[in-house]
C-alpha cells in the first residue's frame, strides 16, 4: 500500500479505516500538534503516520552518542547469528513480556526479537522495561526496515531531557510509576479503587499491571492512537489513558460476577476485547476529560515513590509484598478498629507509606486525655492516623500527611499546614472517605486566635471552596514546602494545632475539631457535598489513638 508495508500484514489490518488521501503535516507549533494528535488527523493514513512519528521522533533531545541504523547494520549478524529470529531468547529485562504482534507478518515478528536483541547489547543499562517489545512492534508498522526502527526505539531509549519521561527502564522507575498509577487511581477512580479493595487481596499487584494493558493487551488500533499523542505528550498521557481504561471496566462491569478468578486476568480480558464496549475515541475521549494534576506534580510524586522504594532497598525485581499483609494479624491491636477495618484504611493511604506497618504512638486509654502528651507522642512521626472511636460507637478519622511539630511555625497563632494527601474518613456507622477539598478559615476555634491563611484572604466561616474543587487547581497531593522547597503559599491548610485544640479538616466539606482535654468534639459538615457527616456534630470521645508508620 505504500513504503511502509514491509512488516504488515494488511489482510489482518482493518483497511476500511485507512485513507488513502494525501495530507500533509506543516504545523510545529507544540498546541497544534498536541491538538491534531488527540483529534487523530494522521490515525487514518498509514504514510502519514509513519512521516509523523519519524518527524517526532527525530526531535527528541538525545545522548550524544545514540546508536542508529547503521550501527545495526553492522551488529545484527553478529549478535543473531543464523539462528531462527522467531525462536530467539528475550533478554531479562522484558520480564517474559507478552510480545504483540499487532498484524506483523511473519517477518515483523521475527524482527521485534532481532531488535531487542541488539538493543539489549547497545544498552547494557536497561535492567528492566517490559513495554519494549510492544513499542517496537507497533514501530515496525512505521518503518521501512528493520534499521530505521532500530534507530527510532534507540532515540526514545536514549532521550536525556529530564523533564521528558518516556519509557521505564529499571525495575525503581517502573515500580514507582505503578505505585504513581495507584496514587492515582485512589485519587481520581475511587468507585473502581473500592472494588479493587474489595475482590483482590493485593490492590498493589492489580495496579502493577497497568503497563500491561497499554503495551500489550490494548488492540493494535488503540496503542497506535495512544502512542500518537504520547510522542507529542510524553508519559503523562499513559497515565491519562490506563485511568480511563479502569473507568470503562469498573462502569461495565459494575453489579456483574467475576469472569475469572483474578480480577487481573478480567482487567487483562476486558482491554483485550476493549472494541465490543468502548472505540478509541471514546477512550481518549474519557481519558483527556480526567483533570490531572501537572506534569511537575506527576514528577514530584514519582520521585516521592522512589525515594520510598530505595529506602527500603527495593531497586530491583523480586517478589512484590503483598500490601494488606503490612497489617499483620498477630501484631496489631486496636481499641477502635479491627484488622480487617485498618487495612481498609491502609487501601487509602499514598501508596510509598503502605509499604510500611502501623505503630501505635498514642492512645487516650494509656497516655490520659492530655493534648501535650498527644503532641509530644505524635511528634517527629510523619504521617500519622488518627482514629476516634465516640461514646456514641461513632468511628471515624484523618489521615495526617505532616508532622505536629508544624504547627509551631505559626508562633501563638493557630495556623494550617499539611499537604492535599490529607483525608477523613468514617468506619462507623458506614464507612466512607472524604476527598480533600481547600478550605477557607475555619470559625470552629473559638480560641480568640484568628487562625492565618497562607494562600488568600477569606471569610471567618467553615466553607469549602463553592463547589467540589477542579483538579488541575488543586495542590499535588503531596507537595510541602519542608520537602520540596516550594513558597508557603501551597500549603494546603488541612490540618492546625494549638495549645488550646486541633482542627482537622477539609475532606468533602468535613471538618473536625477537638477541644484541649480530648474528651469531647464536633463536626461542621458543608451542605455542598452530598455526603453523611462525619459523625454526630458534637460527640464525646471514648478513645483516641495516633497510629505511625513503621519500616
Amino acid at each position: 500500500m505504500d513504503e511502509y508495508n514491509r512488516f504488515v500484514d494488511w489482510d489482518k489490518m482493518d483497511v476500511t479505516v485507512q485513507s488513502q488521501d494525501a495530507k500533509e503535516l506543516t504545523c510545529t507549533e507544540f498546541q497544534e500538534l498536541k491538538q491534531l494528535a488527540r483529534q487523530g488527523y494522521w490515525a487514518k493514513n498509514h504514510s502519514l503516520r509513519a512521516k509523523v512519528y519519524h518527524k517526532l521522533i527525530s526531535n527528541i533531545p538525545c545522548r550524544t552518542v545514540t546508536p542508529d541504523a547503521n550501527v545495526y547494520r553492522d551488529i545484527v549478524v553478529k549478535i543473531v547469528g543464523k539462528r531462527n529470529s522467531s525462536s530467539l531468547p528475550l533478554p531479562e529485562f522484558v520480564d517474559n513480556s507478552l510480545v504483540p504482534t499487532y498484524c506483523l507478518n511473519a517477518e515483523g515478528i521475527g524482527a521485534v526479537r532481532k531488535i531487542i536483541l541488539c538493543i539489549a547489547n547497545q544498552f547494557p543499562d536497561i535492567s528492566f522495561c517490559p513495554a519494549l517489545p510492544s513499542v517496537i512492534a507497533l514501530l515496525l508498522h512505521y518503518s521501512k526496515d528493520e534499521a530505521e526502527c532500530f534507530e527510532q526505539v534507540c532515540r526514545i531509549l536514549a532521550c536525556n531531557d529530564p523533564s521528558k519521561r518516556l519509557i521505564d527502564q529499571t525495575f525503581l522507575a517502573f515500580e514507582s510509576s505503578c505505585m504513581t498509577f495507584g496514587d492515582l487511581v485512589n485519587k481520581y477512580c475511587q468507585a473502581a479503587h473500592k472494588l479493587m479493595v474489595a475482590v483482590s487481596e493485593d490492590v498493589l499487584e492489580v495496579y502493577s499491571d497497568w503497563q500491561r494493558w497499554l503495551f500489550g493487551e490494548l488492540p493494535m488500533v488503540y496503542i497506535a492512537r495512544v502512542f500518537d499523542v504520547f510522542l507529542v505528550e510524553g508519559y503523562k498521557v499513559l497515565y491519562r489513558v490506563a485511568l480511563a481504561l479502569l473507568k470503562f471496566f469498573h462502569k461495565v462491569r459494575a453489579g456483574q460476577p467475576m469472569e475469572s478468578d483474578s480480577i487481573q486476568q478480567d482487567i487483562r480480558a476486558f482491554v483485550r476485547d476493549i472494541a465490543k464496549s468502548v472505540s478509541p475515541e471514546r477512550l481518549l475521549e474519557k481519558a483527556f476529560a480526567i483533570r490531572l494534576f501537572s506534569r511537575k506534580e506527576i514528577q514530584l510524586l514519582q520521585m516521592a515513590n522512589e525515594k520510598a522504594l530505595q529506602q527500603k532497598g527495593i531497586t530491583v525485581k523480586q517478589k512484590r509484598q503483598n500490601v494488606h499483609l503490612a497489617v499483620h494479624a498477630e501484631n496489631f491491636k486496636s481499641e477502635i478498629v479491627s484488622v480487617k477495618e485498618m487495612r481498609d484504611i491502609w487501601s487509602w493511604i499514598p501508596e510509598r507509606f503502605a509499604l510500611c506497618q502501623p505503630l501505635l504512638l498514642f492512645t487516650t486509654l494509656e497516655h490520659g486525655c492530655s493534648l501535650s502528651r498527644f503532641y509530644s507522642h505524635s511528634e517527629g512521626h510523619e504521617p500519622t492516623l488518627l482514629l476516634i472511636k465516640t461514646t456514641a460507637k461513632e468511628v471515624c478519622g484523618a489521615y495526617l500527611s505532616t508532622d505536629w511539630s508544624e504547627r509551631r511555625r505559626g508562633g501563638n497563632k493557630l495556623s494550617f499546614f499539611g499537604t492535599g494527601e490529607c483525608f477523613v474518613f468514617r468506619l462507623q456507622p458506614e464507612v466512607e472517605r472524604y476527598e480533600w477539598v481547600i478550605i477557607k478559615h475555619p470559625e470552629l476555634a473559638t480560641t480568640g486566635s484568628e487562625p492565618e491563611n497562607h494562600a488568600s484572604p477569606a471569610s471567618s466561616t467553615l466553607t469549602s471552596s463553592s463547589g467540589p474543587s477542579d483538579p488541575s487547581d488543586r495542590l499535588s497531593p503531596f507537595l510541602s514546602a519542608r520537602h520540596f522547597n516550594l513558597p508557603s503559599k501551597t500549603a494546603s491548610m488541612f490540618m492546625a494545632g494549638s495549645s488550646e485544640c486541633i482542627i482537622i479538616g477539609g475532606g468533602d466539606g468535613q471538618a473536625l475539631y477537638l477541644d484541649a482535654d480530648l474528651n469531647h468534639g464536633r463536626t461542621s459538615h458543608c451542605n455542598t457535598f452530598n455526603n453523611q457527616p462525619l459523625c454526630s456534630e458534637n460527640f464525646q470521645i471514648s478513645v483516641l489513638e495516633v497510629w505511625g508508620f513503621r519500616d
